[in-house]
Parts: structure tokens; C-alpha cells; sequence
């Protein structure tokens, strides 16, 4: 059966045609190749790399184990602390982060003087770099030097200087505070466009109807800005888990370890004792918890917004 002839213009308008829909693929392209070369195969690698026991000071030593490091790492003590610090980092961090951020998003919502600028200057904790944040803070918990102590002694809350990052009990609310500090303009800013993005016609109906203030933020401020709180909530989550520079900087993991978090030991483990092998198991490990986390989250995100 002899193939259909089709007219040079017919070619042509089918040439055209699949370019155009192969177009947004070549567009995309570059980003994919990126996205594989710089992201997964580290990750792939970082998976194989977990099945052998690799010391970087021992490169001939090196051996394949199997589940040999994960074995390890789930008889290992420290992993246990350090899990449980970083369910107590990111479950007081965020909503810590997210309250205060609330609160600031409300004010500044507000019609007041100098608004325009106090929406720039809530900025400045979020733009320092945490290298920064971290030693300027830990200045403020010297027990020696340190402005906190001399406020609570002045005060008379406390009778001698607190040992802010020394005392192992109370060294992680201490880095907690500080990132709570430098992450609640994220939120301020994400929840101040939401406000703004809540039609006042709203709030006019309700006012009408006799609701409160507080029964206007309940059931129209609270609604309205779900959907930032429920993205914003979820970005924190994932960035607060992954952060260790302020505790590295601050404490070091330290006193003990006391503020170990899974990222900060996975680092040093690979980094300070070379030890590859058992390094990437532990983060391996902390990727699909932290990951479990996120499928959990987004499926119940999904639930509620389709009702």
C-alpha cells in the first residue's frame, strides 16, 4: 500500500506542529540535566556510598557491608539523641517561627506611621547570613560578656549568669530561640500577602453580621491565609530540618550532645572523623524520614482541600 503524498505545505504545518509541542520539553531540558547531574546522582551515590564502610584515612580498607552501617546506626545511642533533638528542633521552631511571624504579619497589616519602613526593617534578621546570626548570638548568651544575663540580673529574674549554651539542658531552646529570631520574617512576609490578598467586602459582611475581632480573624483571617501558612509551614519544615550551620557555629553539637540534630551528625561523622561510609547512612536515613514526613503532610493537605 503506497504511503500518502502530502503537499509541501502540509509538511511544513506538521513540521510546525510538532515543534511546537516538543518546544516546552527542549525549554525544560537544560534544567532536567542540571537537576539530575547536581542533585540525584549525589543522592544515588550517597545511597551506594551508605553500603560500604569507607574511612577516608583508611582508603584500602574499604569494604562493602551491606546494611552493615544502618545495623549501626540504629544500635547507636547518639542517633537516638540526636533524632529526638531535631523532633524537638523542627516541632518548637516552626510553630515558633510561624506564631511570632503571625503576630508580626498582623501588626503590620495595620495602618500606623512609618509602616513602609517597619516592613523593611522586619527583613533584616531573615537577610543576615547565619554565620553572622550565630556569633551574634552567641555573644548575647556569654555568660561572662553577654547582654542577656546583665538584662535578667538587672531585672532581678535570675541571680547569676545562666550558662545559656554550657548547660546541656537548656543549650537547645537557646539555639532554638535564636533561629526562631532569624526565621519568623519568612513567615511575616508570606502571611502579610495573604492578608492583603483577603478581600475586605469580607470583613465588612462580617462586621455587619455582629462578629467580633476575634471571630473575624477565626473564621476570615484564618481561612483566608490557610494556604500561605499550609506552603510556608512546609518550606520551614524542610529548610529548619536541614539547617546545622547556627548549632555548628553556636554550640558545635555541643555540650555533649546535647544539640546534636541528624544533619549536624551526619556532617560531623563524614566531615571531622572522615567516616563516609556511616556519615551517608545517617543522612540516607534522615532523607526518608524527613521525606515520609512530607508525603504524610502533602496527602493530608490534599485531603483538606479537596473538602
Amino acid at each position: 500500500m503506497s504511503r500518502p503524498n502530502h503537499s509541501p505545505v502540509e509538511r511544513r504545518t506538521q513540521f510546525r506542529w510538532h515543534s511546537e509541542r516538543l518546544l516546552p520539553y527542549w525549554l525544560l531540558a537544560p534544567a532536567v540535566v542540571v537537576t539530575v547531574v547536581i542533585v540525584f546522582m549525589p543522592m544515588v551515590q550517597a545511597v551506594f556510598t551508605s553500603f560500604y564502610d569507607l574511612i577516608l584515612f583508611r582508603p584500602n580498607a574499604s569494604k562493602f557491608v551491606g546494611f552493615g552501617n544502618y545495623v549501626k546506626l540504629f544500635n547507636d545511642p547518639v542517633f537516638w539523641t540526636a533524632l529526638w533533638n531535631t523532633i524537638i528542633w523542627i516541632g518548637l521552631t516552626v510553630p515558633l517561627q510561624m506564631g511570632l511571624g503571625l503576630v508580626a504579619a498582623l501588626l503590620l497589616n495595620r495602618e500606623f506611621p512609618w509602616r513602609g519602613l517597619a516592613r523593611a526593617l522586619i527583613i533584616i534578621p531573615w537577610a543576615l547570613p547565619s554565620v553572622v546570626i550565630a556569633l551574634m548570638w552567641r555573644w548575647i548568651y556569654d555568660p561572662n560578656t553577654g547582654v542577656l544575663n546583665d538584662i535578667l540580673i538587672y531585672l532581678s529574674i535570675v541571680q547569676s549568669a545562666v550558662p545559656w549554651l554550657a548547660d546541656p539542658e537548656v543549650a537547645i531552646y537557646a539555639i532554638i530561640a535564636t533561629l526562631t529570631w532569624q526565621g519568623f520574617p519568612f513567615f511575616a512576609v508570606m502571611i502579610l500577602a495573604g492578608l492583603q490578598g483577603i478581600p475586605r467586602s469580607q470583613y465588612e459582611a462580617a462586621s455587619i453580621d455582629g462578629a467580633s475581632t476575634w471571630r473575624q480573624f477565626v473564621h476570615v483571617t484564618l481561612p483566608g491565609i490557610a494556604p500561605v501558612l499550609a506552603t510556608a509551614g512546609l518550606l520551614r519544615v524542610i529548610w529548619v530540618a536541614n539547617s546545622m550551620d547556627v548549632i555548628f557555629v553556636m554550640t558545635g553539637g555541643g555540650p555533649g550532645y546535647a544539640t546534636h540534630t541528624l544533619p549536624l551528625y551526619a556532617f560531623i561523622k563524614a566531615r571531622q572523623n572522615l567516616d563516609f561510609g556511616y556519615g551517608t547512612a545517617i543522612a540516607v536515613t534522615f532523607t526518608i524520614l524527613l521525606g515520609a514526613f512530607v508525603v504524610l503532610y502533602l496527602s493530608r493537605t490534599m485531603r483538606e482541600v479537596e473538602r
